[in-house]
């Protein structure tokens, strides 16, 4: 009886961590996935140019300053530990706030568009010409995008090609669904082009005011999320100036609570983000 419970409990356990363990995944590795979400982030964010190696020599070199100062100023050696690494992820951290910030202030332009794109194509013209015009008649945040098209295209003649590297560039899911739809008629042909492209505009516009509705009421979880969680260690900061409280903090009881503190307050700031952030639409056709 004792062996029997032994292996069912094997088998509980086993069961239990199969979706981890067993089988693995097939298809790209979660490394690679991880590096493309990353270069979309650094595309969306104006700096898809950037070498990986001048981005990770900024987080090392900020990595360094922020925990020698902050070393410098409190001598508590735990949160000069911490220090190190806010400022190793803060460089990344800023390429995915920026890269939000610009996906977000985005998405109310695309319906414009697709508006263009509509006119451009009634108007008589093809379907590259029609793309190339939003370099001078699209909205102004987009325009550059759409002139390295127009020169792409004039240099390659490859419509197909200049539409891939004009989805790398923008990298955001809604032009990939527009652009996605203008080479499908490019290639297969049809009168309904327009008609697509106008319900398209209209499920955009709609999904615009959705997500401003439902963001504006969430945001004040955003916001207590951020003061709960600032909020402890702008206290323990200033604790820490203190000689005698920087003295308590080195040793292996302060330690071990500034470290439970750290991992508790990004468990609970990632669970209020959760909880308070839409879901981003994947990148269907990337």
């Amino acid at each position: 009886m004792t062996l029997l419970l032994g292996c069912s409990l094997a088998v509980g356990l086993l069961l239990v961590g199969s979706p981890w363990l067993y089988p693995r995944r097939s298809g790209t590795p979660r490394r690679v996935r991880r590096a493309g979400r990353f270069g979309a982030d650094l595309a969306l964010a104006g700096l898809g140019r950037v070498p990986r190696w001048a981005f990770v020599a900024l987080s090392v070199l900020l990595a360094v300053l922020s925990g020698a100062v902050a070393h410098a100023l409190l001598h508590v050696s735990a949160v000069s530990v911490c220090a190190v690494i806010v400022g190793g992820l803060l460089p990344a951290l800023a390429v995915r706030w920026r890269a939000r910030a610009h996906r977000s202030s985005n998405r109310a332009l695309w319906p414009d568009v697709v508006d263009h794109l509509v006119g451009a194509v009634r108007s008589g013209l093809a379907l590259p010409d029609a793309v190339a015009s939003l370099a001078r008649s699209g909205p102004e945040a987009l325009r550059p995008n759409f002139l390295a098209f127009e020169s792409d295209y004039r240099r390659t003649a490859s419509f197909s090609g200049c539409l891939d590297r004009l989805k790398h560039d923008l990298a955001d899911p809604v032009p990939d669904r527009i652009l996605e739809t203008l080479r499908m008629a490019r290639d297969v042909g049809g009168s309904d082009l327009p008609v697509v492209l106008r319900s398209l505009a209209a499920y955009l516009r709609e999904d615009i005011a959705i997500r401003a509705e439902v963001e504006a009421r969430q945001s004040w979880i955003r916001n207590a999320a951020k003061l709960g969680v600032a909020a402890p260690w702008c206290i323990l900061l200033l604790l820490s100036t203190r000689p005698e409280a920087a003295l308590a903090y080195n040793s292996a009881g302060g330690s071990l609570l500034i470290t439970v503190g750290v991992v508790v307050s990004v468990i609970a700031y990632r669970i209020m983000l959760s909880v308070g952030r839409l879901p981003q639409e994947r990148r269907w056709f990337r």
